[in-house]
């Protein structure tokens, strides 16, 4: 194994930190939500639920997992409370998965190269 391949290997604490943003991604309705504050951005939960068959308390549920894992925040404007997204932790697991698929498509190459030999 070279040294860069040893960089490379995420450690047990990266994964462990990670592990509450994948959970909190594995939703569907998640999912939505998160689709929907990038692509307009800060937005009440009134707005969140316009044109969905979920529930405003459902939206507060889900919206409060994602802020748990630290990928979305409340704040409070007047009697609303508008949710953005925390951009940094989907950055932070995307150079992760980016090393992922490096190291997949670097073990893919050692296959081939030791099979074609």
């Amino acid at each position: 194994m070279s040294p860069r391949q040893a960089d490379a290997r995420p450690r047990a604490s990266e994964i462990k930190g990670f592990a509450p943003v994948f959970a909190a991604l594995g939703d569907e309705t998640r999912l939505r939500l998160v689709a929907r504050l990038v692509a307009d951005g800060p937005l009440s939960i009134a707005r969140l639920t316009a044109d969905t068959d979920v529930t405003r308390q459902a939206v507060t549920k889900h919206l409060h997992v994602l802020a748990d894992a630290g990928l979305a925040r409340g704040t409070c404007l007047g009697r609303e409370q508008l949710w953005e997204l925390e951009r940094g932790p989907l950055r932070e697991v995307r150079r992760f998965l980016d090393r992922v698929s490096r190291q997949w498509d670097e073990a893919l190459g050692r296959l081939k190269a030791s099979v074609e030999r």
